[in-house]
């Protein structure tokens, strides 16, 4: 399978449009990370695009999200070390490796970059900067659902929350029309 054949899947599972926009973003950071960590950008952006799949079948049974997606993609194919990324980034098993850990911290990082682009007066991306993101990070009312300790878990990758927050940026920005923003 390839990419197409991946987004297909997911699309065929997440009917949200907003949270396959979540998908796309998560998978454009991963990508991004990918090269700074040995990481495979095909497979690290795989990880972002399909964490989720199971999201809206596990929205009543929480503690099944991630173990229902990584039954439902055995049979894809995936190399293991990125099911099991999938199956970690819920924040109930272990976070071993550097894609496990991108993952689980990318998760609310993608929410906190779309609230943030959704105050500015365009509601673009482009308009935004990393200082604007970094600035709305301390308000705790501000994108309630981006948990800021687990973005911050970023230092466990050896990057500060700036620079994290730059790359996921940078990254979104770069697919900005795919995500309407």
């Amino acid at each position: 399978m390839n990419r197409q054949d991946y987004l297909a899947l997911m699309k065929s599972q997440v009917k949200n449009a907003n949270l396959q926009k979540h998908m796309l973003a998560a998978e454009a950071i991963l990508r991004e990370l990918a090269p700074r960590f040995g990481g495979d950008s095909e497979e690290w952006g795989l990880a972002g695009l399909l964490h989720d799949i199971d999201y809206e079948q596990t929205a009543d049974t929480p503690e099944q999200h991630g173990l229902l997606a990584a039954e439902l993609l055995q049979e894809y194919n995936l190399p293991e070390h990125v099911i099991y990324a999938i199956k970690a980034h819920s924040g109930m098993l272990e976070l071993k490796t550097d894609l496990d850990k991108a993952l689980y911290a990318v998760d609310p990082l993608t929410g906190l970059i779309v609230a943030a682009a959704l105050i500015h007066q365009d509601k673009k991306l482009a308009s935004i900067d990393t200082q604007f993101v970094m600035n709305r990070f301390g308000v705790k009312s501000f994108a309630r659902g981006a948990n800021r300790e687990q973005i911050k878990s970023c230092t466990s990758l050896g990057l500060d929350l700036e620079e994290f927050i730059s790359i996921g940026l940078e990254a979104m920005q770069k697919i900005s029309d795919e995500l309407g923003l």
